[in-house]
């Protein structure tokens, strides 16, 4: 994993032409609303927020900065990786959003807090949601169920009952949970990019799967980062 983060940075550096040298800030990620803000100050830039093989410091699942030469990134292997821009402000935002981050708003915690500590005005911000478990692989159960039905007046919205199966069983659609999130924060629907790509069934050229998946790969998956930041 450390090589694989040492070999991104290199071609991420080389590409943008950065003599400095990237970056990269991540998180322990514990299925909550905590974001996290990244300073200069916190010394990001000297490597204080990562240990020596590049693991996470810092515990929660979002973070937001407008340090240049800082990226900021969230692995997923099934939940939703929602990144967040503003090009106005040079400030990003990376949200690692499983079912619980989500029934937690922490995406659009992240967006709060990018307006307040930068100033960003939601008509100036982009998102994406990036490739996690779709609606179409996605079973959860009642308690699931129940959680996102009590929290938003849509809850029921996100979900479909399975047809013809011996067992009836609900699926749960992240994307549009996600989505709807930002609507709410006020990011503009034109701004809002859904890649719709599931990690559970989506397969390559050859038949592997894409992208790595806890529930696809029956529980023994790596990590897809996603990946946003302030040029140097």
């Amino acid at each position: 994993m450390a090589e694989n983060r040492r070999n991104f940075l290199r071609y991420v550096d080389g590409d943008l032409g950065d003599k400095r040298g990237s970056v990269l800030v991540g998180v322990r990620q514990i299925h909550s609303d905590v974001v996290h803000i990244v300073r200069e100050a916190d010394g990001a830039l000297d490597g204080k927020l990562q240990t020596a093989d590049g693991r996470a410091v810092l515990e929660g699942d979002g973070l937001i900065t407008n340090v240049p030469g800082v990226l900021v990134g969230v692995g997923t292997a099934d939940c939703v990786p929602v990144l967040v821009v503003d090009r106005e402000k040079m400030a990003v935002g990376a949200f690692h959003a499983g079912w619980r981050g989500t029934v937690a708003q922490i995406v659009q915690r992240g967006v709060a807090m990018m307006m307040t500590e930068y100033g960003s005005r939601v008509e100036d911000l982009e998102a994406a949601v990036g490739p996690s478990i779709g609606a179409c692989c996605y079973s959860v159960g009642r308690e699931v169920h129940r959680e996102f039905r009590e929290r938003f007046a849509y809850g029921e919205e996100l979900f479909r009952v399975g047809v013809g199966e011996e067992e009836e069983k609900l699926y749960l659609d992240l994307w549009e949970a996600n989505r709807r999130q930002l609507l709410e924060a006020g990011v503009g629907e034109d701004r809002i990019t859904v890649v719709g790509e599931c990690s559970a069934c989506k397969v390559d050229a050859v038949g592997e799967l894409k992208y790595f998946s806890h529930r696809g790969e029956k529980g023994v998956a790596g990590r897809m980062l996603s990946v946003v930041g302030v040029v140097g």
